[in-house]
């Protein structure tokens, strides 16, 4: 489930701009960092009371979201919006750079090393066999199926979501019936650092760390479930981000945890080997 919120986060942006931006790792990271930062700022400790966990969980979830979206849309502003009729290249050596950047402000806020949280979820476990079910999971869940549902609902129906499809099928021909393609754009980068902040303060709350380079370690996973979906269709992202947690989770109860990264590995390349336009992609009609 967190996979796929980030991965939501790469699709949104690619289908609106066929850009990768690789900066959507280092924003979940930022937020896993923010999340820390709000559990020292509230005094948290293993042995805090729910209410008053779930009381600071409410503050630091929506108020990172709001900073990291920000903040990505910022980075669209300033590193992508003056490249947009550049080369391809020179927009990927941007995004590439802007990566490397908040990866360097994380190793700056926390250190190189993984900073632990107290343990402020419950670990039992609910089903053990074939895969690990704990309450945690539910915690989890509870939070990202709603932000997911949201996002879905918030680009079918609503006048905003209309205007960024539009802009996604062509952008010229958005521009000439009226909808604001630069506002458009900029509220996708928005959304986009939002649910990858989400998800990063969850993660440091399940994990019970911040580290610099979850941003790297995420974004493998999210970008995979994003080209094993579909790159570009929301559907796509969120099935992907889901299969690929579940065999995640398979993957480290029958082989070494080790192996989890030459598995994503795998899966990636075989996916852009035999079906690289993803498992949901939508075909899309030539532009002018």
């Amino acid at each position: 489930m967190i996979v796929a919120l980030v991965a939501l986060g790469y699709t949104l942006v690619y289908g609106i701009l066929q850009l990768i931006n690789f900066a959507n790792g280092s924003v979940f990271m930022l937020g896993s960092v923010a999340a820390l930062l709000g559990v020292e700022i509230f005094g948290l400790t293993s042995d805090s009371p729910a209410a008053s966990v779930i009381l600071a969980f409410a503050v630091i979830l929506p108020v990172t979201m709001a900073i990291t979206a920000g903040l990505n849309a910022g980075i669209e502003r300033v590193a992508y919006r003056p490249l947009r009729r550049a080369p391809t290249l020179a927009t990927l050596i941007s995004a590439i750079g802007m990566d490397f950047i908040l990866q360097n402000v994380g190793q700056i806020i926390i250190g190189p090393s993984p900073v632990s949280l107290p343990s402020l979820l419950p670990n039992d476990v609910i089903l053990a066999e074939p895969v690990v079910i704990k309450v945690s999971h539910l915690f989890v869940t509870g939070i990202t199926l709603p932000l997911l549902l949201g996002l879905m609902w918030f680009v079918r129906t609503t006048r905003q979501g209309k205007a960024m499809r539009a802009t996604a099928q062509d952008r010229e021909a958005a521009g000439l019936m009226g909808i604001d393609v630069n506002r458009t754009i900029s509220l996708t980068f928005l959304l986009a650092g939002a649910l990858a902040g989400g998800a990063g303060v969850i993660v440091a709350l399940y994990n019970g760390s911040a580290w610099w380079q979850y941003g790297f370690s995420y974004g493998l996973l999210a970008f995979t479930a994003a080209v094993f979906g579909g790159i570009g269709n929301l559907l796509g992202a969120a099935v992907g981000g889901i299969f690929l947690g579940i065999l995640i989770s398979l993957n480290a109860f029958y082989v070494d945890p080790r192996w989890q990264e030459v598995v994503v590995f795998g899966i990636l390349v075989l996916v852009l080997i035999f079906r690289p336009t993803g498992l949901f992609a939508e075909k899309q009609s030539e532009r002018a």
